[in-house]
């Protein structure tokens, strides 16, 4: 009897996270519909995303990292608008207000669903993928995959490189069942607990929103185990072979992307151009936006430049 006790306790303790889980909160359409934005019902999942800038501006799409949406970008995207760059915008499936369908969050599913974004907005023009610590690795894999859809690349602290994780992550990436409950039972407090002393408010807001709704804690673990496990060596490459433009943003003290990343980029691509913002963490686009944008627009003209004399219109 006593065994059975402890038996039924123990399958009790197993299954509450996935209860929380499947009460957290579902995105749905009267929440979408009070946001204002705009929404995309893509073949594999309702996308959110907006435009900024004029109409026939040069396009710039902006992609986030695993854990911030979107709004990551709105401190940096006033300054590229005022340049003249038309910016799209977006929340990955999990994120923000999209979906969050079935599958491993791989950077093919990421490629996918920005494939199927830019099919549904009729862009056919050579566009520069914008990305930020994961979303580098998802412009990466993109633009290795279809460089002639690609004028050009600027990362932020991108992943794909050289990666630091906590003892916790780690464990919660490589576990197969222990990792998926310990990240159901822990990560969402270990995320509120994280300082957001620097966060704008929206981002704040957007924070504590993720953390409540449902598909955001499995899409960060799946992420981490497929998307953000894959070396990029093989694609940089790809990308210095087709004579892309690449351009990559450093921050000095990222204790994530830690600066010696830049040297192997370099290693693997001679013809990237770097900047590197010296008193700046991971977070640099919420907490060093003028100095990112500064830098986003002089590495932008570098690439235009470049393209004029390759004979390639952005």
């Amino acid at each position: 009897m006593i065994w059975l006790v402890v038996m039924a306790c123990a399958g009790v303790i197993a299954a509450l996270p996935f209860v929380f889980e499947k009460q957290r909160r579902v995105v749905d359409q009267t929440m979408r519909d009070r946001s204002g934005g705009q929404f995309a019902n893509l073949p594999s999942g309702c996308t959110n995303f907006k435009w900024a800038g004029p109409a026939e501006g040069p396009v710039i799409v902006a992609i986030h990292g695993l854990t911030t949406p979107s709004q990551v970008w709105d401190q940096i995207t006033p300054a590229l608008t005022a340049q003249g760059y038309r910016v799209l915008s977006y929340d990955l499936f999990g994120r923000g207000l999209s979906d969050a369908p079935a599958g491993r969050q791989s950077l093919d599913f990421f490629a996918s669903q920005l494939d199927q974004l830019l099919a549904h907005e009729h862009i056919t023009a050579p566009v520069t993928l914008m990305g930020y610590s994961m979303g580098g690795s998802i412009a990466v894999d993109v633009a290795a995959k279809s460089p002639a859809k690609i004028a050009g690349v600027l990362l932020v602290a991108p992943a794909g490189i050289i990666l630091r994780e906590t003892l916790f992550d780690k464990l919660c990436r490589l576990l197969p069942w222990g990792g998926d409950w310990a990240h159901a039972a822990f990560a969402a407090g270990q995320m509120r607990r994280a300082s957001t002393r620097r966060l704008p408010d929206v981002l704040r807001d957007m924070k504590a929103f993720q953390l409540m709704r449902q598909g955001y804690l499995p899409a960060v673990l799946s992420s981490r185990r497929y998307a953000l496990a894959q070396l990029q060596s093989a694609a940089h490459r790809e990308l210095a072979a087709a004579d892309i433009p690449v351009a990559a943003i450093w921050a000095r003290k990222d204790k994530t992307i830690p600066l010696t990343a830049m040297g192997e980029l370099a290693r693997w691509n001679r013809t990237v151009q770097h900047i590197d913002i010296a008193d700046a963490g991971h977070g640099l686009p919420y907490t060093h936006p003028a100095q990112t944008a500064e830098a986003a627009i002089a590495l932008l003209k570098d690439q235009t430049a470049w393209n004029a004399a390759e004979g390639v219109k952005s």
